[in-house]
Order: structure tokens, then C-alpha cells, then sequence
């Protein structure tokens, strides 16, 4: 089993903001709109609470060496600490899980 380092606190602190203008979207919006709608609504919750972001932001991805500018892209990239990945999906699937451990890496 990997040991992974604490979660910083300020990490924390974004990651329970998020979730509450997560929460709030959804209960804005409802279910069973497509994820561009809930991103964009997701990132004007942030803007009005002043949380630094980025959206639709490009990460390299390293191939055998070779560095491909667009590899992969984040959703939403939270004060360059944490990422958002939106999703609308009645159930989240391992192969969710492993997008995001994919770009973790």
C-alpha cells in the first residue's frame, strides 16, 4: 500500500469549497445537463467566491521520452493545487477513476 503525504490544510480548504458550489449547482441545475454546463456554472461559483482557477487547461503528456504539448486536460485546475474533473454521470466507473489517476501521474 502506497503511504501517501498528508493533505495540506489550504488544499483542504479548496477541495470544501469546490464541493459546495458543486452541491449548489446541482441543486440549482438538477440532473441530466451535460458537463460543459455544469463546468461553466461550477467556475462562476468559484469566480464569485474569489478561488483562483483555471479551466480546460492543457498538461503535457511525456510518451518514451517525447513531450506532447496536448497530452491531457483538466476540467478545472484549482490555484495549480487541485484538480476538478466534472462529471455527469448517474454512476462513476473505475475507468473514471483511472482518467484521474492518469493525470495525477
Amino acid at each position: 500500500m502506497k503511504i501517501y503525504d498528508p493533505i495540506p490544510p489550504h488544499v483542504n480548504e479548496y477541495a470544501r469549497v469546490v464541493v459546495d458550489c458543486a452541491v449548489r449547482v446541482h441543486c440549482e441545475l438538477g440532473p441530466g445537463l451535460l458537463e460543459p454546463i455544469y463546468e461553466a456554472c461550477l467556475a462562476y461559483e468559484l469566480e464569485t467566491r474569489g478561488i483562483p482557477f483555471g479551466r480546460q487547461i492543457w498538461v503535457p503528456l511525456v510518451y518514451q521520452g517525447k513531450r506532447f504539448r496536448k497530452g491531457l486536460r483538466l476540467d478545472l485546475w484549482i490555484n495549480r493545487c487541485l484538480i476538478v474533473e466534472v462529471k455527469a454521470k448517474e454512476t462513476i466507473l473505475p475507468v473514471h477513476h483511472a482518467q484521474l489517476l492518469t493525470t495525477l501521474n
